[in-house]
């Protein structure tokens, strides 16, 4: 089991490099004002999307922005939509950066608060950081059965791996990249949050929670994730405490 050592942070420590993964499927609305700012953090050392199959235009902008302005920038493609978990699986082996922190190509989650996510890292008190919405931050009221569901999930992610987080569904994940170096993701759509976190805290790591701002978008503006995703979410979780 891995775990942080425990001693006090240093905040004299060097940055890691940084590695952004950004999963993309029919974002084509957001997806590149989102890149801008991802790409404005200076923190930032490299940019890796993953177009999951788009089919409403936005294969076209991110050929357009990878066309070598930004030499940061490298899109990834799959022919056919596969899943987030899918894209991300995709995403990780070409992330070179010593922290991989994964992005959504919409504008829920606010770029500027990577160096939030970080510092643990860079401090030295962490190996995984997630990014809460129930910690206090900035939050757009979200559907009241969307958080119903949040809550249940990490409730049950507690109850079975002795943990006390207060978001597993976050998107917001920052982790060194060793973490997912031989990590084989058999997720293929949004049951990539309750496996990864299973395998992390299988392996005896804690991870550390910051409070983040979060905007959700209402369904009519391009939310993905559906209440059929709840209960296949819990099953995961069952699937990879006890039988995989």
């Amino acid at each position: 089991m891995r775990h942080p050592p425990s001693r006090p942070p240093d905040p004299n420590a060097p940055k890691p490099t940084l590695s952004v993964v950004i999963p993309c499927y029919n974002e084509v609305n957001t997806v590149k004002d989102l890149v801008g700012r991802v790409l404005a953090e200076d923190i930032v050392d490299e940019v890796i999307i993953v177009d999951d199959g788009s089919t409403d235009g936005t294969r076209d902008v991110l050929r357009r922005l990878d066309s070598g302005a930004h030499a940061r920038l490298s899109v990834l493609y799959h022919e056919r939509n596969q899943g987030k978990g899918a894209a991300l699986a995709t995403a990780f082996p070409h992330a070179t950066g010593e922290v991989i922190i994964i992005q959504d190509a919409d504008f829920e989650y606010d770029p500027r608060e990577f160096s939030l996510l970080l510092r643990p890292i860079q401090e030295g008190v962490a190996t995984v950081v997630y990014g809460s919405r129930f910690l206090g931050g900035t939050r757009k009221a979200m559907n009241f059965w969307n958080m119903v569901a949040n809550k249940g999930l990490t409730l049950i992610t507690n109850i079975l791996f002795n943990a006390i987080l207060s978001d597993m569904e976050t998107c917001y994940k920052c982790f060194r990249r060793e973490v997912v170096d031989g990590m084989q993701i058999k997720a293929r759509g949004f049951d990539f949050e309750p496996e990864f976190t299973a395998k992390i805290l299988k392996q005896g790591i804690r991870i550390v929670e910051v409070p983040i701002s979060y905007y959700g978008r209402e369904y009519d503006e391009g939310k993905k994730i559906r209440w059929t995703d709840a209960p296949i979410a819990a099953w995961t979780l069952f699937r990879f405490r006890f039988f995989d």
